[in-house]
C-alpha cells in the first residue's frame, strides 16, 4: 500500500514547532518519506504601523531592524530543534529529489504565514501542524484553517505534547457518512492499513438524511484488508466532542481520522462541535481534511 512520500512539516517556533515536527518524523520513518520542515519568517516591513506623519525614518528603521533581529533570532532556534531531531532520527539532510528511503530537508519562506502554507501544502502528501493552544500566540488558527480549506491536501494536527515513541498503532475513525469523512478516510489509508486496530465511531441520529452506515465503511476498509470495529455513541448531547474524546482515549487509541466542518445542517450541529472540540483539546493526533 503506497504510503505518504513527502510530508511537510509546519515549524513556526522551537516551542510550537517541536509537536508537529515529531509527529511528521514518526510517520516519515515508517513510510520512509521525505519530510520537510517549513519555517515562515515574518515580513519586517509589516511590523511598521500606519501612524501617518507622526513616525519618523529612523523609528522606523529602528523598528524594522528589531523584527528582522527577533525573526532571526526565532528561525535559529527553531533551526536548532530541528537539526537535533534530524541527527536523532539519523535522517540524511536531502534538499532536492530524487532520494530513496526516509529524508528530511528544510526550508525558510518569507510572508504570512497562513498564505504561505496553504501554497507549499499543495504538494504535500500530508501536512503537520500543531494544535492551537489558548495561552500560545503560535501556531496560529488562521494557519491551521488555512492549510485544512485552502490546500487540499489531509492535514495531521500534532496535540501540544508528542512523545518520540508514540505511533499509529490504534486508529479511531469518527465517521458520519460525509463526503469529508470519506475523503478523511481515503487519505489516511496507509496508516490504517499499518495499524494493528481500527475503530469506526458514529453517533447515533434518530433522524436526518440517509447516510452512509459505518458498517458499510468497515466492509469497505476490509476491500482494503483493513479489520474495523464499529462503535456508535449518543449524539443527542451537546456534548458531542467531548464523548467522541472519551470514547477515543477508552479505546486507547492513539490517532484520529475525521472529516472536517461538513456542510449538512444536522450533521454540521453534531460534527462541526466534534471538529471544533477535537481542534482545541485532542491529546492525540487528528488527521482531518475538509
Amino acid at each position: 500500500m503506497a504510503g505518504f512520500k513527502t510530508i511537510l512539516a509546519v515549524v513556526s517556533d522551537d516551542v510550537s514547532g517541536r509537536s508537529p515536527l515529531e509527529a511528521a518524523l514518526i510517520i516519515g520513518r515508517g513510510f520512509d518519506s521525505h519530510v520537510t520542515a517549513l519555517h515562515v519568517r515574518s515580513d519586517p516591513s509589516n511590523a511598521v504601523p500606519l501612524v501617518g506623519e507622526g513616525m519618523s525614518g529612523v523609528m522606523v528603521e529602528e523598528m524594522i531592524g528589531a523584527a528582522e533581529k527577533q525573526s532571526d533570532e526565532r528561525a535559529r532556534q527553531t533551526r536548532a530543534v530541528f537539526d537535533e531531531r534530524r541527527e536523532s532520527y539519523g535522517a540524511p539532510l536531502v534538499p532536492l529529489p530524487p532520494a530513496p528511503g526516509f529524508s528530511m530537508a528544510w526550508r525558510e519562506e518569507v510572508g504570512r504565514e497562513e498564505d504561505v502554507v496553504a501554497r507549499c501544502a499543495r504538494l504535500a502528501d500530508l501536512v503537520v501542524l500543531g494544535r492551537p493552544v489558548a495561552d500560545r500566540e503560535l501556531p496560529a488558527v488562521m494557519t491551521l484553517n488555512a492549510a485544512l480549506m485552502e490546500s487540499g491536501r489531509p492535514l495531521l494536527v500534532a496535540p501540544p505534547q508528542m512523545s518520540a515513541g508514540a505511533g499509529a498503532r490504534c486508529i479511531a475513525v469518527a465517521w458520519n457518512g460525509s463526503a469529508e469523512a470519506a475523503r478523511a478516510v481515503s487519505a489516511a489509508l496507509p496508516l490504517l492499513g499499518a495499524a494493528e486496530q481500527v475503530h469506526i465511531f458514529s453517533a447515533e441520529e434518530a433522524d436526518g438524511d440517509p447516510v452512509l452506515a459505518p458498517t458499510e465503511l468497515r466492509a469497505y476498509l476490509s476491500w482494503h484488508g483493513i479489520a474495523a470495529e464499529c462503535h456508535s455513541f449518543a449524539a443527542s448531547t451537546a456534548h458531542a466532542g467531548e464523548v467522541l474524546l472519551a470514547e477515543v482515549i477508552r479505546h486507547g487509541c492513539d490517532l484520529v481520522v475525521m472529516g472536517a466542518y461538513t456542510h449538512s445542517r444536522l450533521r454540521q450541529l453534531i460534527l462541526g462541535g466534534v471538529t471544533r472540540h477535537m481542534l482545541h483539546h485532542a491529546t492525540v493526533p487528528v488527521l482531518m481534511m475538509h
